[in-house]
């Protein structure tokens, strides 16, 4: 089973690495980190870079998409040559997945038209103009389309995922070695948790300003 985990300029890095983290372990599983051209891309922060190992046109039939989001998400929906790598890649897929942002990288693929899916609950509206019906789930499957809310969450989505594909055994297994037991501080993952103050500070915020300005 090959996995594809998508790079563009200004991913966000968790997005990726929390589901690589636990998809890597898939008994059997190829993980490749693909891209326009290989090499080193930077993340939205710009200071820590993944390398692309091969290139979009170098795998076009993975049997896992997935699809990280980020602040430089808009740039590559609109980038020709990664909206048809998309299309190509969902065409045979077994898994179409994406986090946070990266369901908007779906949608204008149409991959997502008349679906239900998930994303940054900043980007839920950019999420609805694109015929995507949003959704305040933090993990949402709808046929082979898999799609995670914001940024931690594409570790629960990688779970979901591992049990569905190689049974819940696998996937408590591989829950306890990556000792995945979260106990945050604070009870604010949520608009519907967080303080009013904070929650309404960030709406009507451009979804790009959400790292760039925290």
């Amino acid at each position: 089973m090959q996995i594809a985990v998508l790079l563009y300029p200004g991913f966000t890095t968790l997005d990726a690495v929390g589901p690589y983290e636990l998809l890597a372990r898939l008994p059997g599983a190829e993980t490749v980190f693909v891209a326009k051209e290989t090499g080193p891309v930077r993340n939205d922060q710009g200071s820590l870079a993944l390398v692309a190992d091969r290139t979009l046109a170098e795998v076009p039939r993975p049997d896992i998409v997935l699809v990280p989001g980020g602040p430089d998400s808009r740039q590559a929906m609109n980038d020709p040559e990664i909206q048809a790598w998309l299309r190509t890649a969902d065409e045979t897929s077994t898994w179409t997945t994406s986090v946070c942002t990266g369901s908007l990288l779906l949608g204008a693929a149409g991959l997502l038209s008349g679906r239900r899916a998930t994303t940054h609950w900043l980007a839920y509206e950019e999420l609805r103009a694109l015929g995507v019906e949003p959704t305040g789930e933090r993990v949402v499957f709808d046929g082979k389309y898999v799609t995670a809310a914001g940024v931690s969450s594409g570790i629960d989505m990688a779970l979901h995922l591992l049990g569905r594909i190689a049974g819940d055994e696998t996937a408590q297994t591989i829950q306890l070695l990556t000792e995945y037991d979260p106990q945050p501080p604070y009870d604010a993952g949520s608009p519907e948790k967080a303080p009013a103050e904070i929650v309404a500070r960030w709406r009507g915020r451009p979804t790009e300003s959400l790292v760039r300005e925290n």
